[in-house]
């Protein structure tokens, strides 16, 4: 064999060298923890920017250079993926070889200071030991994120920090550990001593409670977040709310009008709209008179004397009522039917809600047991649970704008017609109360979804409560308040998913297991206990030559 060939030969075998090695490490060894951490959160930062270069014609018409420029970013030292294997491996990390370090002992150290050290680290608990290693990983992970050029572009512009979301993520999964261990979740040795039925029993409680805490969790923040929707948008991240507002599907000259009346930029009972056109130019891009939009044509008080406005205007089913009619605030969905309204939001939410939770239902069953898509029974149930979410979604729609329409029309404005339509239309009339009924639709959701839901908006819901000015001025107190957040949560999640996994929910519970502890850790090995996927395969190796001592060359297969 020519030495160049023999070197094509090694070329062929370094993969499979290398695949030798990794799988001779134990799943949970520093290394392994890196390339599973590393790999998964490439492919979340990568992803949005993919995703939208395949599904929009715009991103592809620009080219496939912007492609490349966010590779080529995320690829870098202190870009998401690097920073995030540094918080989770590097504890894995350091807490190796601190384990390595404890285990030495040398002679006439004893008396040292660093004999003195070692025995303090003996003394302390295991979950505290890893705690300390994440809390230093955690540090170097925080640092790395905010070194980033668009991290010290933010404070300059006025923007939060574009790490914001994520540490408020990981303080709200944090403080969900937290509360999971002081309430939900004791530990096995105090009910030792129980019965197998009494347990039971304590469990199913702990459960119910919990359930309708995460249901009161969600409601609390839906409200919240969808007050500061109407009225402060600033609050909730950008890409959050144009979410919201495609699914709202409502025009945004209506919400200027809905803000104005706050600020006292559009009023009834003043006659004011500023800009002018505001109201009237929506009214009339509907195919109504743009007399139907003017504020001060408008009756601003319900009762007869509104009855004799309406007639002059052409408005025939407000009778008894002022404000902006029905037709208006309806939009281009449908006429001046708050019932037809309502049902037909609701329909469209559904469908797009179809859209959004199939991928997550379907998805995480594709990965783990492909093979059960193929029974019907387990194809029905998936298609039942997409049916389910998706119906919490579109009532969660459709209940706001019911609401709205009860509140300015059906019900109340009609009981108490003498109260200016200011109120009815401000922030604390309709509005209001749909963001206070909206949530209600979470106990559509199973219970365990109803938990997940609650730790989705939960983070959202503290910034909006946040001062935004103080968020966006780039003080220092902002940038190491948030480093004192991100570097506590995500080193308490990290030490839970360690010694106490079962605190963890959901999202957190699945996407540390997996990064710790491997596809071969008990939860991921019930996941994949269906798939039956065959190995993977793999050329033998080429034979060896070894010589023998009476100077004859032999083949060994291997």
């Amino acid at each position: 064999m020519s030495v160049q060939d023999n070197i094509r030969q090694r070329l062929r075998d370094a993969s499979h060298d290398l695949a030798d090695f990794l799988h001779a490490l134990p799943d949970d060894h520093p290394l392994q923890v890196a390339l599973r951490t590393y790999s998964l959160a490439l492919s979340l930062a990568l992803g949005p920017a993919l995703l939208h270069f395949v599904t929009s014609r715009k991103a592809r018409a620009q080219g496939f250079g912007r492609v490349l420029q966010a590779v080529k970013s995320e690829l870098g030292i202190n870009a998401f993926a690097s920073a995030i294997t540094v918080g989770v491996a590097g504890g894995v990390t350091i807490r190796h070889l601190l384990g390595q370090w404890e285990g030495e002992a040398q002679e006439g150290e004893a008396k040292g200071a660093l004999g003195q050290v070692r025995a303090w680290f003996r003394s302390l608990e295991d979950s505290h030991k890893t705690l300390l290693s994440n809390i230093v990983s955690s540090a170097l992970a925080v640092a790395l994120l905010h070194s980033r050029r668009k991290h010290a572009k933010s404070a300059c512009v006025g923007r939060p920090s574009p790490t914001l979301d994520l540490s408020l993520l990981f303080l709200v999964r944090a403080m969900d550990s937290l509360v999971q261990l002081a309430f939900f979740k004791p530990p096995e040795a105090s009910e030792r001593h129980l019965l197998e039925p009494v347990k039971e029993e304590k469990r199913a409680v702990r459960n119910k409670w919990s359930t309708r805490l995460d249901a009161l969790v969600f409601w609390a923040c839906s409200a919240r977040i969808m007050w500061c929707f109407f009225y402060e948008p600033e609050r909730l991240p950008r890409s959050y709310n144009k979410w919201i507002m495609k699914l709202a599907n409502i025009d945004p000259r209506l919400l200027g009008a809905l803000r104005g009346i706050r600020t006292g930029d559009f009023s009834y009972k003043t006659g004011v709209s500023n800009p002018p056109d505001l109201a009237t130019s929506l009214s009339k891009d509907l195919g109504y008179p743009p007399s139907w939009g003017d504020p001060a044509a408008l009756p601003a008080y319900g009762g007869p004397q509104a009855n004799k406005t309406w007639e002059a205007l052409g408005v025939s089913n407000r009778h008894g009522l002022g404000g902006l009619p029905c037709e208006i605030v309806h939009g281009a969905v449908t006429g001046g039917s708050c019932t037809a309204n309502a049902t037909i939001r609701g329909a469209q939410a559904f469908a797009e809600a179809v859209a959004i939770y199939l991928p997550v239902h379907v998805l995480p069953i594709l990965v783990t047991r492909p093979r059960k898509l193929l029974e019907l029974p387990r194809l029905v149930s998936t298609l039942l649970s997409v049916a389910r979410s998706a119906s919490f979604l579109s009532t969660f729609v459709a209940s706001i704008w019911f609401a709205v329409c009860c509140t300015r029309t059906l019900v109340l404005a009609r009981l108490f017609p003498g109260v200016p339509h200011d109120f009815w239309d401000g922030p604390f009339g309709c509005t209001f109360v749909g963001s206070l009924v909206c949530g209600s639709s979470i106990w559509i959701e199973r219970g365990r979804r109803r938990g997940e839901m609650a730790l989705y908006v939960l983070p959202r819901a503290i910034r909006a409560c946040l001062p935004a000015d103080w968020l966006k001025s780039g003080r220092a107190s902002v940038r190491w308040a948030e480093r004192l957040v991100f570097i506590l949560s995500l080193s308490t999640l990290l030490t839970a998913a360690v010694h106490r996994p079962d605190s963890l929910r959901g999202l957190s519970r699945w996407t540390l297991s997996f990064v710790l502890k491997g596809p071969n850790a008990g939860f991921w090995k019930r996941k994949r206990r269906d798939t039956n996927a065959p190995p993977t395969p793999r050329a033998p190796s080429p034979p060896t030559r070894n010589e023998t001592p009476d100077g004859q060359t032999h083949r060994e297969e291997q």
